[in-house]
């Protein structure tokens, strides 16, 4: 799980244009990173592609935090065995 959550990180890190060594659980993707509702498709499309996995439509709106998008993904890949 942690190469998973390692490639989580960079995406993440590169469409909030931040050091992804920098990004912790508790950071919110609104407020702390200043992502916007189309950053929050474009993680998803990505990791998606990355990992193999679909998510469902309202992952989008359960994520909040750097830690909900680790866990909704870890989630996901375990449910669907990538």
């Amino acid at each position: 799980m942690e190469a998973i959550e390692t490639k989580i990180l960079e995406i993440l890190a590169r469409i909030a244009k931040k050091d992804a060594r920098e990004l912790r659980p508790e950071q919110e993707l609104v407020a702390d990173l200043e992502l916007e509702s189309m950053h929050a498709l474009e993680l998803l499309c990505d990791v998606e592609d990355e990992l193999g996995v679909e998510f469902p439509d309202e992952a989008v709106t359960d994520m909040n935090t750097v830690g909900d998008v680790l866990a909704i993904a870890r989630n996901q890949v375990a449910a669907q065995g990538a």
